[in-house]
C-alpha cells in the first residue's frame, strides 16, 4: 500500500447508529442536528489502552512474563459551533427537562474517515463503536473561538484502510 500522509484537513467524523434502545435515542438528536458529518470539528482525540501487566519471579528484577488486560477505547472531540447537539447526544430525553427517574443514554458509533485529495483511491479511518459522551464542556474565551469539547468511553474500535 501506498504511504500517505493525511491532514486534519483530509478528514470527516461522521455518527451511526445502531437498532438498540441506546441507538433509538441517539438517532433523535443525529436526525434534529444533521450530525453526519459533525461539523466545526477542530479536533478529535481517540486514545486505546491496554493494561499490561507485568509477572515479576521472586529474584528476577526483569518481568518474565507480559500478560494483556482491559482494553479501553475513549476520547475527545473539540467543536466550534454550539447547538445543543452534542450535549443532548450525552443526556438523551433529559436535556429537554429534569427526569423523575433514571433514563437511557444515547450510545452512537462514531466514525472518522481519512482521504488525501491527491490520492483518492487511498482511504484510511477507525470506527469507534459504542461511544457514549462521559463529559461535556463549554468554554467560552475573552479572544478566541467558543468551543464546546466532550469525552467519550467505547466499547471497542476498527481500523478500515483501502487502495495503495
Amino acid at each position: 500500500m501506498a504511504a500517505t500522509v493525511y491532514s486534519g484537513a483530509d478528514g470527516t467524523i461522521s455518527v451511526a447508529v445502531e437498532s438498540t434502545p441506546a441507538g433509538t435515542e441517539a438517532k433523535t438528536v443525529v436526525d434534529k442536528y444533521s450530525l453526519t458529518p459533525i461539523g466545526r470539528a477542530t479536533g478529535v482525540t481517540i486514545r486505546v489502552t491496554n493494561e499490561v501487566k507485568p509477572f515479576h519471579e521472586l529474584g528476577q528484577r526483569f518481568a518474565t512474563d507480559l500478560r494483556p488486560g482491559n482494553i479501553n477505547v475513549y476520547g475527545t472531540i473539540d467543536r466550534a459551533y454550539i447547538n445543543g447537539a452534542l450535549l443532548r447526544l450525552m443526556l438523551g430525553s433529559a436535556a429537554d427537562s429534569r427526569p423523575a427517574g433514571t433514563f437511557l443514554g444515547p450510545s452512537f458509533n462514531l466514525s472518522l474517515q481519512l482521504r488525501n485529495p491527491a490520492q483518492p483511491d487511498v482511504t484510511a479511518g477507525v470506527t469507534v463503536m459504542g461511544v457514549q459522551i462521559e463529559e461535556w464542556n463549554y468554554s467560552v474565551p475573552e479572544d478566541d473561538f467558543v468551543l464546546e469539547q466532550v469525552s467519550f468511553r467505547a466499547l471497542w474500535i476498527k481500523t478500515e484502510e483501502t487502495g495503495g
